[in-house]
């Protein structure tokens, strides 16, 4: 059975399929894996951002038991559920806090939480660290000791792998999207100015094009959310304006790039990083032609010009994050429980 902190003490449960949950600003993403890592099953729910974290919960706890449906099986028989999410992490208790994109601030025990509700053991860690590790182990990152992950959606978020292991820091290390690019430059949501994630995230792009549009510039961004019956700008949205040739859409994509190459640039300067991986919702969805134009800005940056590292679009695609958060149910489950 499922301990209070969502680790699992000694359990007769031995299936080899395991759970995966993707928590992102504007959906959630979970799946279904097997023993090598093939989805058996998916399922999706739009996040629900005005019902605080027990609403974000039992969305999660939907998708799952959807993706465990598809799969064959009921979500209590999965070996364990691991769960990608933003903000601050306390593994060991199963607690999230900060989250960015998400509708509370103080620590909530996500893990126990959905434990109880699934009746399966639930490991929690950062949504971008695990995206990382699903690359390096199954994705566009298995060829290389050290990489840059950039997931590029509602925010700005990175993981760094050193010699095949994810570099944590004091538990803060790859955040990309904080990096200051322009000193005194535009507001982050996070309070100060300048970062990466305040001119290339999804959500800040959104509220500029609102008040470009406010103010009388012309867009097909609103037709097109309106003819989806959506009310936020995700990423489809913004590629079917780009579709469109759309020139608000364009110019704001347009300074994104520009703020992820000089963010990522800086990064690999200082890391000196044999590769960097292009993922999130708005990355994947934009595919490789901007990561393409994101290379070719990058090299020209680097300090060894002569010796840029490669850029690669992630090859898991949407559901990488959620394969990645699969991948906690073996890592976690194999460490000895803190005393």
């Amino acid at each position: 059975m499922p301990t209070a902190g969502g680790r699992p003490a000694a359990s007769p449960r031995g299936g080899a399929l395991r759970g995966g949950i993707d928590v992102g600003g504007t959906k959630i993403q979970a799946v279904v894996v097997d023993a090598r890592g093939t989805v058996r099953g998916q399922d999706r729910q739009a996040t629900p951002l005005t019902r605080g974290p027990r609403g974000v919960v039992a969305a999660m706890a939907a998708a799952l038991r959807g993706a465990a449906r598809a799969a064959g099986v009921e979500a209590a028989q999965l070996a364990g559920v691991g769960v990608g999410c933003p903000g601050a992490i306390d593994a060991v208790k199963g607690t999230v806090a900060e989250p960015p994109n998400l509708p509370w601030k103080t620590a909530y025990p996500i893990g126990p939480e959905l434990s109880k509700t699934l009746g399966a053991p639930v490991f929690v860690d950062n949504d971008v660290r695990v995206a990382t590790r699903a690359e390096v182990e199954l994705g566009a990152g298995r060829d290389f000791d050290s990489l840059l992950g950039v997931f590029w959606g509602t925010g700005v978020g990175g993981g760094i792998v050193l010699n095949r292991t994810i570099w944590h820091g004091r538990g803060a290390a790859g955040e990309i999207g904080h990096t200051i690019i322009r000193r005194g430059g535009a507001l982050c949501r996070c309070g100060r100015r300048g970062h990466v994630e305040a001119y290339a995230g999804r959500a800040a792009m959104e509220v500029r094009a609102r008040r470009r549009i406010a103010h009388g510039t012309k867009s097909v961004l609103l037709p097109i959310m309106q003819e989806r019956g959506i009310d936020r700008m995700t990423s489809g949205v913004w590629a079917r304006a780009l579709e469109h040739g759309d020139k608000l859409a364009n110019h704001l994509v347009d300074r994104a790039v520009e703020a992820l190459s000089t963010g990522i640039a800086s990064a690999c300067t200082l890391l000196d990083v044999e590769a960097v991986i292009i993922g999130g919702g708005l990355g994947v969805r934009l595919g490789q032609p901007y990561v393409d134009r994101i290379a070719a800005r990058v090299g020209p940056q680097v300090f060894l010009r002569e010796r840029p590292p490669q850029v690669l679009l992630a090859a898991l695609g949407d559901l990488g994050g959620a394969i990645g958060a699969s991948l906690l149910v073996g890592a976690q489950a194999a460490k000895p429980r803190p005393r």
